[in-house]
């Protein structure tokens, strides 16, 4: 898949936490006195996060060649104790069987469940709900600061269509989509944690199965309106030259400066390859989860990564495991999002006079238009007088 190399220094990260790389490894243990058995230095050195040899366990499954003769109380058991079977089923090493039909039913135990919600209700909450408040604050701060980004002299009075109605479609459609599938996403993620305690497990059971029924349905309209925006708007966002004029005056944010912009300035842009990436990525990771076990995508992903960085991560994994890993990274892109939505929203309502309009009526102000997209201006205006000549 394309996706597959995007974030992948980020997909290192979260490989690493799913890992167990040890610092050290254990000195020899002397086992002789459990008969092979675990021993308390065993128990210790794994606490100490000292690499323990699991092979005494691993290959301690019993052994079919002692058992007991059938007429025995064991014999049944084929020289092969209830404790054997167990690793057996730890180390992947037991032949089940069972009616289940699917990609997950022959796994029986897949230990990296507790990895993965330490994960996600740990560094995944803290830092991506830290990021938003931090966010919102420092635009608050921004705001009384900079103040909103007026019309220089003031609006022309006069206007000149900026989108049309197939345009501002597709725009609301994505963000009023992405608007409801953030906050239902945030309520399935962290409402155990914090609306629990102040709605009740009844209300909070209610809310999080009306989230749930929205997020899954509301996905599809998302994906629509990526689709929609990519192709209307693709060929007025490849980058150009003068584009790096633009971030060098800080696109006249911090500054009274209008530097020249066609259709999209350089920070629009921004924008866009933002949403459409991290939306394509959010939307595979999100179908992998609406169809569990269907759309395995993790270890091909990590097999490019170590074929391009050369490292070694598991290209073998389980049908959970790549449930778990898409689970973590649709969390993680959707807080991605947010935070360049939520930039983006400031810029379009209160951070710059004018600029809602250009979603709204699809009319924006033509001195707004000509300080801000000067260039595409002048476009307009010359299509017009060359339509008018002839």
């Amino acid at each position: 898949m394309n996706i597959k190399l995007l974030g992948a220094a980020f997909l290192v990260l979260v490989t690493l936490s799913f890992g167990h790389a040890w610092a050290q490894e254990s000195p020899g243990i002397d086992r002789s006195a459990t008969g092979g058995a675990q021993t308390l230095e065993d128990i210790m050195a794994r606490q100490q996060k000292l690499k323990v040899d699991g092979a005494f366990r691993s290959e301690n499954l019993g052994n079919p060649a002692n058992a007991a003769p059938i007429s025995d109380h064991l014999g049944t058991r084929g020289g092969v104790s209830r404790s054997d079977t167990y690793r057996a089923i730890r180390y992947n090493n037991f032949d089940a069987r069972t009616q289940a039909r699917g990609p997950a039913a022959d796994v029986m135990i897949q230990d990296g469940g507790m990895t993965w919600l330490k994960l996600r209700e740990g560094p995944v909450i803290n830092y991506g709900g830290g990021a938003l408040l931090c966010f919102l604050a420092l635009l608050v701060v921004f705001y009384f600061i900079r103040g909103k980004i007026m019309i220089d002299g003031g609006p022309a009075g006069t206007t000149i269509q900026r989108f049309k109605a197939v345009e501002r479609f597709g725009h609301w459609l994505l963000a009023g989509s992405f608007i409801a599938l953030a906050i239902t996403g945030l309520i399935t993620l962290m409402g155990r944690s914090f609306l629990i305690p102040v709605l009740g497990p009844e209300v909070f059971a209610t809310l999080a199965a009306g989230s749930k029924w929205v997020h899954n349905n509301i996905s599809w309209a998302f994906m629509i309106g990526l689709v929609m925006t990519f192709v209307m708007w693709v060929a007025h966002n490849i980058p150009d030259k003068l584009d790096w004029q633009w971030i060098k005056a800080g696109g006249g944010i911090f500054t009274k400066t209008h530097p020249s912009a066609k259709k999209f300035n350089a920070g629009q842009k921004i924008v866009f390859w933002t949403v459409m990436v991290l939306g394509f990525s959010v939307s595979l990771t999100g179908l992998s989860l609406l169809f569990p076990f269907q759309l395995p995508m993790f270890a091909d992903t990590f097999g490019v990564i170590n074929s391009v960085l050369g490292t070694e991560f598991a290209t073998v994994l389980t049908p959970h495991e790549e449930m778990q890993f898409a689970n973590i990274w649709h969390s993680v892109v959707a807080f991605a999002m947010m935070l360049a939505i939520i930039a983006h929203i400031y810029i379009g309502t209160v951070g710059m006079e004018g600029a809602f309009d250009a979603m709204g009526s699809g009319q924006v102000d033509v001195e707004w238009a000509r300080q801000h997209h000067d260039l595409w201006v002048a476009e307009v205006e010359a299509k017009q007088s060359k339509g008018e000549a002839s």
